[in-house]
């Protein structure tokens, strides 16, 4: 039987947060356990139904997707969170990650890009729309994103890592070449991060390409 990932949805407009748990209802891997449409709403069933992603909305009228994210990172780093919005602000995009998301799509994608996408983001990958790829490197070199950084700073095991998720490796797909568990992995990417001073698992992944690993 395949795994089921648990999702909590939180949009401001009701109609389009409708759709979005249709879709969902799609792909039978998806269990959605709860709707929101505002930080109280979103942080209660957050703690409630302990999900293992929340799609989450960046511009809403009475909160900020930010707020929200920041918060669901805070009560438990583990869960997934992944941006579903309009905006293709590169502002937005760096704010988002430098937060901790997860993963940042567009609403106008095709339904089964995003379903995919949403797939790929819960086994571990850092997803993103096609354009905003680019749109994230180059806003990163903009933000002090050259700054000094030492790859000797990295234990072999970090750097194997590191290299790895530059090739777009999830967790798990790390785990398995290595020969090593998802939590062991986890650990190596939390120290990595640190090490190099980014606050994301992507930031980490665009510099290590731009060193050409």
């Amino acid at each position: 039987m395949a795994e089921t990932y648990r999702v909590v949805v939180v949009d401001d407009h009701p109609l389009f947060r409708r759709g979005v748990v249709q879709l969902l209802g799609m792909n039978p891997i998806f269990e959605v356990v709860a709707e929101a449409g505002d930080f109280e709403s979103a942080m209660a069933a957050v703690r409630q139904s302990e999900p293992d992603l929340v799609l989450l909305d960046l511009n809403m009228k009475n909160t900020s997707g930010v707020e929200i994210l920041t918060a669901v990172k805070q009560e438990d780093p583990s869960i997934r969170v992944i941006m579903l919005t309009v905006s293709d602000s590169s502002a937005d995009l760096l704010q988002c990650f430098q937060n901790g998301a997860d993963g940042y799509l567009l609403k106008d994608q095709e339904p089964d890009q995003i379903l995919e996408d949403i797939r790929r983001g819960l086994n571990g990958q850092t997803v993103l729309s096609g354009p905003m790829n680019q749109v994230l490197a180059e806003c990163l070199k903009e933000d002090g994103f050259g700054k000094e950084r030492r790859m000797s700073d990295l234990t072999d095991r970090e750097l194997e890592i590191l290299k790895l998720i530059a090739h777009g490796q999830t967790n798990k797909e790390i785990a398995r070449v290595l020969s090593i568990s998802d939590e062991t992995v986890k650990v190596h990417v939390k120290h990595l991060l640190r090490k190099l001073s980014f606050r994301s698992r992507v930031e980490a992944a665009v510099w290590a390409s731009e060193n050409n690993l």
